[in-house]
């Protein structure tokens, strides 16, 4: 599949430090643990509702990452899936009267629209669950073959595939709660909530989750090595990420409603399947709201960034109104932070063409700033700082600017 074309991005002067990033499996910032070359897996979007600032929010952190990481000197392998076929991209394109493959390839079209204006660099590869049904039901057999899975009966139909959570829990290093740090009663409120069925007669345990769902009259299915049917949700990532990246990689990363049970079960589908952790790191952005509730198509409360674009609104300004909150952060879109980050984008713009300077010191700074789980907030205060300073631009500080927080100022030059 394909992604989208790479941003300009100015190459510095040096290298700057490598990140330190907040580690939800650990409870604390910690070094990213690599040596030449980084290996980050971002889970993808299911193209039913693409692109919302929700979205975009969580593609800019890892654009952040990836872009500190390439200042370092690191090597960036970046592998991100796109989910193409599932329940809730059915479910929309039944409602709509839309073929479910022409919705997914609208929103998949719409969503790399959006990341190119963005000015966010794409995965080395970008990969649909379509493309990689045949080696998702090959994973599933061997799961099966090894001890890791069985069959639950349906009602009338072929049965379904399910992960053996304690099987996982017996034979590799994962264990349940490693990555999410969770309860086990919070575990089973998530998973009803996120796409689980805790409550499914004939499972084993309530939390082990859907690894391949039988072939259902309705429904797309492909003939694979474990029969009729369709992969469950958290192993295509599993499949995808081992597939192009060596286990344990560098950063598994996505948004914070993915941290149970989605990533939680990838990586003990992983560990089945690899025979080691999945990843060092295990990061997540924070929740963008809007009228007092998450961003969600149930609730109709979406923000979309190519309605944003259509309005006029400069993308630059939309990227500022995001790296204005901390990765980390849960916030609230309002028409005063799109507002407040225009006024910035012409404050710097006007900054950027007046007569050059020379002393280059917000590279350091910006540097230093993002290094430190990538503060944003701190590096946008930071140029302001320096223009409420009467600091003149230099063409470093403009390349940094461009090249770290990917917002490019036309110079007067």
């Amino acid at each position: 599949m394909k992604s989208w074309n790479t941003p300009e991005m100015p190459q510095l002067s040096g290298h700057g430090p490598l990140p330190r990033i907040y580690n939800t499996s650990l409870g604390e910032i910690s070094s990213i643990e690599v040596d030449t070359e980084a290996q980050l897996y971002v889970c993808g979007i299911t193209p039913y509702d693409a692109t919302h600032i929700g979205h975009a929010n969580t593609y800019l952190t890892y654009d952040t990452l990836n872009r500190v990481l390439r200042d370092a000197g690191i090597t960036v392998s970046y592998v991100q899936n796109v989910t193409d076929v599932d329940d809730p991209l059915l479910e929309r394109a039944t409602a709509t009267g839309v073929d479910w493959r022409e919705l997914a390839e609208s929103q998949i079209e719409l969503f790399r629209g959006d990341m190119k204006a963005l000015g966010i660099i794409p995965p080395k590869h970008y990969v649909g669950v379509v493309e990689s049904v045949v080696e998702i039901g090959a994973a599933c057999a061997r799961l099966l073959d090894d001890g890791y899975a069985y069959w639950v009966p349906t009602d009338g139909g072929d049965p379904d595939l399910y992960f053996d959570l304690a099987a996982a829990q017996e034979r590799t290093t994962w264990y349940l709660g490693q990555e999410s740090r969770l309860d086990r009663p919070t575990m089973l409120e998530l998973s009803a909530e996120r796409g689980g069925d805790p409550a499914r007669p004939g499972k084993r345990d309530p939390l082990d989750p859907l690894l391949w769902r039988s072939a259902r009259e309705g429904e797309p299915s492909w003939g694979t090595a474990i029969g009729s049917g369709r992969p469950g949700w958290h192993i295509e990532c599993s499949v995808i990420g081992g597939h192009y990246l060596s286990a344990p990689i560098t950063v598994n990363g996505g948004g914070f409603d993915l941290v149970f049970p989605h990533h939680e079960m990838s990586a003990a589908h992983s560990a089945a399947l690899n025979g080691s952790d999945w990843s060092h790191t295990y990061s997540h952005a924070g929740m963008v709201a809007y009228e007092g509730e998450k961003m969600s198509k149930s609730r109709g409360n979406l923000v979309f960034v190519s309605k944003l674009i259509a309005e006029g609104v400069d993308p630059r300004a939309i990227r500022l109104a995001l790296l204005a909150h901390h990765y980390r952060s849960d916030w609230e879109w309002t028409h005063s932070e799109l507002h407040t980050a225009e006024a910035r984008l012409k404050t710097w713009q006007e900054w950027a063409q007046s007569p050059f300077g020379h002393s280059g010191a917000l590279v350091a700074e910006l540097r230093s700033l993002l290094a430190d789980d990538l503060n944003t907030p701190g590096a946008l205060a930071a140029v302001d700082a320096a223009i409420t300073a009467g600091e003149k631009a230099s063409p470093s500080d403009l390349d940094a600017i461009s090249a770290l927080l990917g917002i490019g100022l036309h110079s007067a030059s």
